[in-house]
């Protein structure tokens, strides 16, 4: 969707220098730009030596720190608002009713006539998918589930029955949201499966990435807190709760019954065991593992396994690295101690 420089800039609430007539398309890299785009430089140094040969329409930088030759709209946080104006020139997919007839739809669900439903998707008894919605091909959305307004939902994303997603959601290809959980009790000789028949509960703005799995709670709910954005490739088990506007990078396990709090940052390949808790605002690396019952208070990045505050994680990993040094140190000093111990004998026999 094409805007002029002055209307990106009146949207963003910001101010602009050069041609405000002129006309952006799109959001690119500026390795990648072309007369039709805008991009963001983040650091003044960046801005002093910006090649020139870049061909962007206007670029959103720091207060006076424009490229010579490109219009710029001047903002204190450029990335920030780069996002906010890629809303404006490339906003949500909107729905047309679209229907097609390889869709396969429970009579007795119940559909707002504003919402796309692809090929071969499937909607199941009783279930409820409000305005704007956009199902792509293959969905299935299980029986008693609950959709809010403007989700979209990608290729073969799988909704258990009795799930319930709030508004705007976005969840990617593959998605799995309600499968059991790994809930098993043992009686000596086999594992017998513990009930799962609760559900999950993903609330407004979340977006959760390629084949990402929810389970449903065993007795009660999985919950996924409003504008949480989960990646690619991560499992959330059983109970778990997840907090307002928790970020979580890709191949991350979450264990049964573990609390995040809101605002926490999770890196990817982190590992949590059962009923751990993290707490607001907390910030944990990538590769870490959590403890089962571990409390990750707040106010501390925390990095390692086990997990730990990065403060102590990088002592320790300084020590890690002086082992071999410090092996053969304590060899020479054993060596030593033994000479020592063998005078004194022959000194004592005396």
């Amino acid at each position: 969707m094409s805007r002029t420089i002055s209307e990106i800039a009146s949207f963003l609430g910001l101010r602009f220098q050069g041609d405000g007539d002129r006309k952006v398309d799109k959001v690119s890299s500026w390795e990648a730009a072309d007369a039709s785009s805008l991009i963001y430089i983040e650091s003044r140094e960046v801005a002093a030596q910006f090649p020139q040969t870049v061909q962007a329409a206007c670029a959103i930088v720091l207060p006076e720190s424009a490229p010579a030759g490109i219009s710029a709209i001047f903002s204190e946080r450029p990335k920030l608002d780069f996002a906010r104006a890629a809303s404006l020139l490339q906003p949500r997919p909107s729905s047309a009713g679209m229907r097609h007839p390889s869709a396969v739809i429970s009579a007795s669900a119940e559909i707002d006539k504003s919402v796309d439903v692809g090929p071969l998707v499937t909607v199941r008894a009783g279930a409820r998918i409000r305005r704007g919605c956009i199902l792509h091909e293959g969905v299935v959305i299980g029986e008693g589930c609950v959709l809010g307004e403007e989700c979209v939902l990608y290729p073969s994303v799988i909704l258990y029955p009795q799930v319930e997603v709030g508004n705007r959601a976005i969840l990617h290809a593959g998605v799995v949201v309600g499968s059991d959980g790994f809930g098993y009790v043992f009686d000596g000789d086999a594992y017998i499966k513990f009930p799962q028949v609760g559900t999950v509960v993903i609330e407004d703005d979340v977006e959760i990435g390629a084949n990402s799995t929810i389970d449903r709670g065993s007795l009660g709910v999985t919950r996924i807190g409003a504008g949480a954005k989960i990646d690619n490739l991560v499992q959330v088990a059983h109970n778990v709760q997840i907090g307002k506007g928790v970020v979580i990078a890709a191949q991350t396990g979450v264990s049964g019954s573990t609390i995040i709090e809101e605002y926490a940052v999770i890196g990817g390949q982190v590992g949590f065991g059962d009923h751990a808790h993290v707490q607001k605002g907390v910030v944990i690396g990538s590769k870490a593992g959590v403890l089962p019952g571990k409390i990750v208070r707040s106010g501390e990045t925390y990095w390692g396994i086990p997990v730990r505050p990065l403060s102590e994680f990088k002592r320790l990993n300084a020590l890690f690295g002086r082992l071999p040094q410090m092996k053969e140190e304590i060899s020479k000093l054993k060596e030593q101690v033994a000479l020592l111990q063998a005078a004194l004998q022959k000194f004592e026999s005396k």
